[in-house]
């Protein structure tokens, strides 16, 4: 495997588990309040995609660690992606909660991007 491969897939482990991280904190009524403003609420059927979103993101991220370093090195190397992308998103939405969103869209784009290189090379 090559170095801009590697690098490739742990971009998008990142980006991804970064978005999942995105779409599971604003199924969650107290962060979506801090993203949005007080009172706002989300829809009652919005709710379970973000959840799945969310879910989807983070095995997304768990599949290209997985693939990148094998199941043995994998499963801790999806560890540090998960820590790096909660602190990331945890910084976030204490410091700049109405930054989210445009994390959250930049995240997917940035998976999307960076498995399409990883596809091609």
């Amino acid at each position: 495997m090559t170095p801009f491969l590697k690098t490739m897939l742990l971009i998008a482990a990142l980006a991804s588990a970064a978005g999942g991280f995105t779409a599971l904190s604003l199924a969650m009524s107290r962060h979506w309040e801090g993203v949005h403003g007080r009172g706002s609420a989300p829809a009652s059927r919005l709710l379970p995609r973000l959840r799945l979103l969310g879910i989807g993101g983070l095995l997304l991220s768990l599949c290209v660690c997985l693939f990148n370093w094998g199941s043995a090195q994998g499963w801790v190397a999806w560890a540090g992606v998960l820590t790096a992308a909660a602190l990331g998103h945890a910084l976030t939405l204490t410091y700049a909660a109405r930054a989210v969103m445009r994390i959250g869209y930049g995240a997917a784009g940035l998976t999307f991007i960076s498995l399409l290189a990883a596809i091609l090379a």
